[in-house]
């Protein structure tokens, strides 16, 4: 049997740049990606905030409306003006809910609750953005150390992190996973 010449480091680095080159680019385009996704997530928790927010403040100002409503109500009431008190009647039914313009304060609680459960929903995916990311950046330093090292178990470990960094970018978009960070 002939002997099998062992490869030269130039022939090793060779082939580790080749596989390497490959996988690298990958991982800088998961991490674009993931990158992109965790951006928008987070525009996304913001502007839902900030939504939820402003939605409250609404519904805060119809409150007081429909109790200044209550009060000439009771006044109209007392005063025995029953055109007035079935005016002010139908405004504070307005403001308890107005389905067709969805600005009573019972359209507004839902829709204020509905944007804070998107927002709890968009800041639990955050987290697993910031740590995919991190692992593809660490994944293409340990395949840049390979080459520069001609060290095929540094080029496995990079794979291996960016499997888990992958698998972590999942966690993120499909939240498949029913961990709460």
């Amino acid at each position: 049997m002939a002997d099998v010449k062992p490869l030269s480091r130039s022939e090793r680095e060779a082939l580790i740049k080749d596989k390497a080159g490959w996988v690298i680019t990958v991982l800088a385009a998961l991490l674009a990606i993931n990158t992109l996704m965790g951006g928008s997530n987070s525009s996304k928790v913001l502007n839902n905030t900030i939504d939820a927010n402003n939605t409250w403040a609404f519904y805060q100002a119809k409150s007081i409306k429909q109790t200044l409503a209550e009060q000439s109500y009771e006044d109209a009431v007392r005063n025995k003006d029953t055109k007035k008190a079935d005016a002010y009647k139908a405004k504070i039914d307005r403001y308890e809910s107005d389905p067709k313009t969805g600005e009573g304060k019972k359209e507004l609680m839902e829709k204020a609750r509905k944007l804070e459960a998107d927002r709890a929903v968009a800041k639990s995916r955050s987290p697993w953005y910031t740590y995919a990311g991190s692992l593809f950046q660490i994944a293409i330093v340990l395949l840049t150390a390979s080459i520069l090292a001609v060290n095929n178990r540094l080029y496995v470990a990079s794979i291996a992190v960016g499997i888990f960094g992958a698998l972590l970018m999942s966690q993120a978009v499909w939240l498949w996973l029913p961990i709460i960070l």
